[in-house]
């Protein structure tokens, strides 16, 4: 998805990072309680000193729309954790992303055209009564209010199974179409005792996802193509490197690493459930986790204090490139804006649009 982002004024592009600091700070202190700073579990840490709230993108909207007094929000995060801010929080609230082509590979694998193609193929060829669309957070406002309109709900990786057990239990599904990530609804189905032949893999590129009718009607979740760049360079491979290289080590993997390297993991879970999981470690462990690595540098920083021993399961310790856009010179700039009393990189999303999203977040939050 195209995303413009102007080109920052020198001030902030050839700023030190003493200069960068000295602006945010006094923009922080101009702004006062007006402002909220929200910083995801895997940006940077020079991003991450300024936050005011930092968690995972749900969570922090959530954040968000609980706090009091808040003018704008500055989401350092990637697109759709901004949209999702916006619509949870109350219309005066402006939204703030500091980089716009802070965007999400994952999130734009599904496209709101694809998957209203995707459904309209669906309806030509099965009961579309009995089908069910699920879409996971990272997805675009566009995607949940498709789900908000048809049914359907959002879905964490930590509330995956609960909210998939809903589709085929409370709503009765025969069917669930899961996107954007096929490897957290592969991971989740399989947990809940399903077997690999009641899936298939949906094809957007393919006429009719590349799936024979047979392969349609017999499939009880058809999974999107799509995935997060940064889980899926995880392998079974790095799993037997890391257990060669260190007697006793324990594997945690996020559920949007493939199902191969999570089979192998001794523990699989979302961001807060990797947290709780090394807190929770004994001293002295040793952990390789399969997840973002600015998150896993900091879990390894603060581990250390228990003589706990935390490493990338990736050696070549990847970050995500998208949320990596976030860095002092844009937050700075964005700041200095909102001091003169300018929003510059507001997101928001249409009335329409959001009004169906939020019924498929409050879905989610009434099956939890």
């Amino acid at each position: 998805m195209l995303r413009l982002q102007t080109r920052l004024p020198d001030a902030y592009a050839s700023a030190t990072p003493a200069e960068l600091g000295h602006r945010i700070r006094a923009a922080k202190s101009a702004l006062g309680d007006r402002l909220l700073i929200l910083g995801h579990h895997y940006q940077r840490d020079e991003i991450m000193q300024w936050a005011d709230l930092r968690g995972d993108s749900f969570g922090l909207s959530r954040m968000a729309a609980d706090a009091k007094g808040v003018e704008y929000v500055v989401f350092c995060g990637v697109h759709f954790m901004a949209e999702s801010a916006d619509i949870l929080t109350d219309p005066h609230v402006r939204v703030v992303l500091p980089d716009l082509n802070a965007g999400c590979s994952m999130a734009d694998m599904a496209d709101i055209e694809s998957v209203e193609e995707a459904w309209a193929y669906l309806q030509a060829n099965v009961d579309i009564n009995t089908v069910v669309p699920i879409t996971y957070m990272n997805s675009s406002a566009a995607l949940k209010a498709f789900v908000g309109d048809h049914g359907g709900a959002v879905c964490t990786s930590s509330n995956a199974r609960a909210v998939l057990t809903w589709a085929l239990e409370v709503r009765g599904a025969k069917q669930v179409l899961f996107f954007p990530d096929q490897h957290l609804g592969r991971n989740t189905a399989l947990a809940m005792g399903f077997s690999h032949d009641d899936m298939r893999v949906w094809n957007p590129r393919a006429t009719g996802g590349g799936l024979t009718k047979a392969e349609l009607t017999s499939s009880t979740f058809l999974l999107w193509k799509g995935h997060c760049t940064i889980h899926q360079r995880f392998t079974p491979e790095q799993v037997h490197a890391a257990r060669a290289e260190h007697p006793g080590v324990q594997v945690v993997a996020h559920p949007e690493a493939p199902y191969e390297v999570c089979d192998l993991a001794d523990a699989v879970g979302s961001t807060d459930f990797i947290l709780r999981y090394i807190e929770a470690a004994p001293a002295g462990s040793t952990i390789a986790v399969a997840t973002e690595v600015h998150l896993v540098n900091r879990l390894a920083n603060e581990a250390k204090a228990n003589g706990t021993t935390v490493f990338s399961l990736d050696p070549l310790i990847c970050p995500c490139a998208t949320m990596n856009r976030i860095d002092e010179p844009h937050l700075a700039w964005v700041l200095d804006h909102l001091v003169e009393g300018n929003v510059v990189n507001e997101i928001s999303v249409d009335s329409a649009t959001a009004e169906s999203a939020r019924v498929a977040l409050q879905r989610m939050l009434d099956i939890v």
